[in-house]
């Protein structure tokens, strides 16, 4: 470890804003650097004895990167950032300007529109909810794109 790993690492193990597990693994890291045993940091830190072990490794592996969490798994998103768009795209228009005789969108007719246009095979009314939320625009309320 540098001098100036070490006064990085310092300054984050005694940071009032930076994330708590963040903290306590360059603390196990620091006082592996002072000399002190697995069971003794365990102890100091309150982990358990395999925690120590595993953030010691990694950051002899890593250095301080691998003091990040990792990717965390999960199911892949159904919908491509294209299709997102596409619904977000639609429901900014008015339904009368795409030759729907409606004077707004739904959240029931929406989603029948874009599996109408081939934009995706399905989709649910849930689904177009969430997708604009993200921006917060509710067509079926009024068009808060214009």
């Amino acid at each position: 470890m540098t001098a100036a790993e070490r006064r990085r690492l310092k300054k984050l193990a005694h940071s009032h804003t930076a994330p708590y597990q963040q903290v306590i693994r360059i603390r196990i890291v620091l006082d592996a650097a002072h000399g002190y045993s697995n069971a003794r940091i365990a102890l100091r830190q309150r982990v358990h004895l395999d925690t120590v072990r595993r953030w010691r490794g990694r950051y002899a592996d890593q250095g301080v990167d691998g003091l990040k969490d990792r990717p965390r798994s999960g199911r892949p998103p159904r919908f491509t950032p294209v299709q997102r768009a596409e619904v977000k795209a639609l429901a900014c228009r008015l339904p009368a300007e795409t030759g729907v005789s409606l004077s707004r969108w739904s959240s029931t007719d929406l989603p029948a529109e874009v599996v109408g246009r081939g934009i995706t095979e399905a989709m649910s009314a849930p689904t177009v909810r969430r997708i604009l939320a993200a921006d917060l625009l509710k067509p079926w309320k009024h068009c808060a794109c214009r």
